[in-house]
């Protein structure tokens, strides 16, 4: 068991690497080997790896161009953006990533330190990784001075690329039994928003007039991140002195430090009871809520169950969050914007986007209950029955999207400056909101996806599905804001006595959206149980 010195080691630490790096990319190349879903998928992350790589290493090289002081300040702040991404990315892809759980690699006959030498050959292996590798190595094109700048450049690389994983794999290990609880992947969905928000920050600041000489503030922020470990290897070479050697010397003491820090933490995970799999308690659920407001029957039950599935799924709660803080953050950047547009756009806008980025939740709406959608199939005798069961899902997400959108809209009037633009805001999103109700319905049967069973809250789709899971999100955005257009534009326009004719088209559009759906769901359901039951 791995972790564990039995004074037996069949592997070599070189050994160890080679069948890591081969495991990961058996498990890459296994991708194409999958069906056309699945192919078409990983050429698209295949592709978009490379352009990313070649964009950044471009980004990175055009550097030079710059004067030298300048060039060096974007290094610092570029490598200390990797060094964070590097820490706070693989958090949200915990559970889709099975090597990043060392829970899932226990059972391996290997030694701690066998096993933290593969896991480190498997995170540097991948498309992903290497397009990192790429753009950081455009720095020495960037702003390495002379050739002691390239020398000390090519090891600044490889060690800021080291120094990024083993803190990755420390963070990821060290926060693994929490992140398996749902209490740990509602936190994470929560710091999650946060981060997105914290993200925003200089641009608002920017935006509100706040911020002095743009070059002077790039560099007093460089000046604060050099002593940072990225920046002190961005530093190095720019430098390419015996300032830069001893910077890259601490660097590397620093790596060895964490890398000895993440064994420990590997060690530790890999013999410590799973929390998460502990018995909790249950509570009892008394009546049916909002259910028992409805005549008894499939209606009521639906909406009952889709409620208990937004309370408890984090999933869902990230996209609501989600919707909240960006709207948020719009309506607060435009009002602060003297360049922007002006009037009743400042609170419509940003809520009818909510509204949109509610809606889009509707797109898969059968994705969440997965095998158990065959208890619908022995239940359905008609295609009124799925109409049904999706009138109950949209009333349900309605429920909670309909307050929630008219607190929006009063926020988002009050930062444009007048609360009576709220009335029109709150009219049109409800209205926008039935329209992505209708076409949520017609996508959730024709590219219906499964949503992964995993630990992750951030999980799209099935692996092998991604092209599907884009495919219907994108459908249903082009869908809903074409069909908005006819209520939403003139409202933009300053024709807000308009919005009183949104609702009751979004409802229209909902019901006709619920037919359609109906009739093509029920004729292909057998497909569209194959579709949410996929393994993951």
């Amino acid at each position: 068991m791995a972790g564990i010195d039995t004074g037996v080691s069949p592997l070599g630490m070189a050994d160890t690497l080679r069948l890591f790096v081969r495991l990961k990319l058996k498990l890459i190349a296994g991708n194409v080997r999958g069906d056309l879903t699945r192919k078409i998928g990983y050429i698209f992350t295949l592709i978009a790896a490379v352009f990313v790589a070649a964009l950044g290493f471009l980004a990175m090289s055009l550097v030079r161009l710059a004067p030298a002081d300048l060039a060096a300040d974007i290094g610092i702040i570029a490598f200390t953006v990797f060094f964070v991404g590097w820490a706070v990315v693989p958090l949200l892809a915990f559970g889709l990533d099975d090597t990043l759980d060392p829970a899932r690699l226990s059972l391996f006959p290997l030694r701690t330190r066998q096993l933290a030498v593969g896991l480190f050959a498997a995170s540097a292996t991948g498309p992903w990784p290497l397009a990192v590798l790429i753009i950081t190595a455009g720095a020495i094109v960037g702003f390495a001075t002379g050739l002691g700048g390239v020398l000390l450049g090519v090891a600044a690389v490889l060690l800021q690329f080291a120094l990024c994983l083993v803190t990755s794999r420390l963070v990821t290990t060290s926060l693994s039994s929490m992140l398996r609880s749902r209490r740990g992947r509602d936190l994470l969905a929560v710091a999650a928003i946060f981060i997105v928000l914290l993200a925003q920050l200089p641009n608002l600041v920017i935006n509100r007039g706040l911020a002095g000489d743009p070059a002077a503030l790039l560099a007093q922020v460089a000046e604060v991140l050099r002593w940072t470990p990225p920046g002190m290897a961005a530093h190095a070479m720019a430098d390419g002195s015996l300032t830069g050697v001893a910077e890259l010397a601490f660097l590397a003491v620093l790596v060895v430090v964490i890398g000895r820090l993440w064994i420990g933490a590997l060690r530790r995970a890999l013999v410590t009871a799973d929390a998460s799999t502990q018995a909790g308690s249950v509570r009892r659920s008394h009546g049916r809520g909002i259910g028992r407001l409805l005549p008894d029957g499939q209606l009521a039950a639906v909406v009952t169950k889709e409620l208990k599935y937004a309370r408890r799924d984090p999933r869902g709660r990230v996209g609501w969050l989600a919707s909240i803080a960006v709207t948020g953050v719009l309506a607060f950047s435009l009002a602060g914007n003297s360049e922007g547009p002006s009037g009743p756009v400042l609170a419509i806008g940003p809520a009818c986007l909510g509204a949109l980025m509610i809606g889009l939740q509707s797109g898969n709406a059968f994705g969440i209950d997965g095998r158990s959608l065959w208890m619908n199939a022995v239940a359905y005798g008609s295609e009124r029955s799925m109409r049904t069961d999706l009138a109950g899902r949209h009333l349900a997400a309605a429920l909670i999207a309909g307050p929630l959108l008219a607190l929006l809209s009063i926020v988002t009037s009050l930062f444009a400056g007048d609360l009576a633009w709220s009335v029109p805001a709150m009219l049109t999103s409800w209205g926008l909101l039935g329209v992505s109700f209708g076409i949520g319905a017609v996508t959730s049967v024709i590219f219906p996806y499964t949503t992964p069973d995993r630990l992750n809250a951030f999980t799209g789709a099935a692996p092998g599905q991604g092209g599907i899971a884009f495919l219907g999100s994108f459908g249903a955005m082009i869908g809903t804001g074409a069909l908005s257009l006819p209520v939403v534009l003139p409202v933009l326009f300053g024709v807000t006595w308009l919005s009183v004719l949104a609702v009751p088209y979004g409802m229209a559009v909902a019901w006709a959206g619920r037919r359609l759906a109906g009739t093509i769901g029920f004729a292909r359901f057998p497909e569209l149980l194959a579709a949410v039951s996929k393994p993951t």
